[in-house]
């Protein structure tokens, strides 16, 4: 089982070489992290924290960290939805730090809701 201090290593030695890079406020990541090791308890899987879990892997894999959504996010804002994930201007702060709208279609968000998330 992780902790945030193991899940940060972990997470930063599989996604920098993706181009995944945590965002530079080592507070905010270290709160999402520690949301994701609750929706890992909760779930079975870590779900990103700032969007809606239905409880069903299955309609849930588009919004497991880093979400389907990441990279678009990235590569049109410099950041992703949630502000986990950033690109590496984004941290040197050589781009604007933008809202991020959100991606995910309304009907996934409806179902959600329909599951009891």
């Amino acid at each position: 089982m992780y902790d945030v201090d193991s899940l940060y290593a972990k997470l930063k030695e599989l996604q920098e070489p993706k181009g995944l890079y945590f965002n530079r406020d080592e507070e905010l990541v270290r709160d999402l992290l520690n949301s994701l090791l609750i929706n890992k308890d909760r779930y079975g899987y870590m779900a990103c924290p700032c969007r809606l879990a239905s409880g069903i892997y299955e309609m849930d894999k588009d919004i497991i960290c880093p979400c389907s959504y990441a990279w678009p996010d990235i590569q049109e804002y410099g950041s992703c939805y949630c502000g986990l994930y950033v690109s590496p201007e984004w941290n040197e702060g050589t781009i604007p730090h933008v809202h991020v709208p959100e991606r995910r279609p309304p009907e996934k968000l409806l179902a959600a809701l329909g599951a009891g998330g």
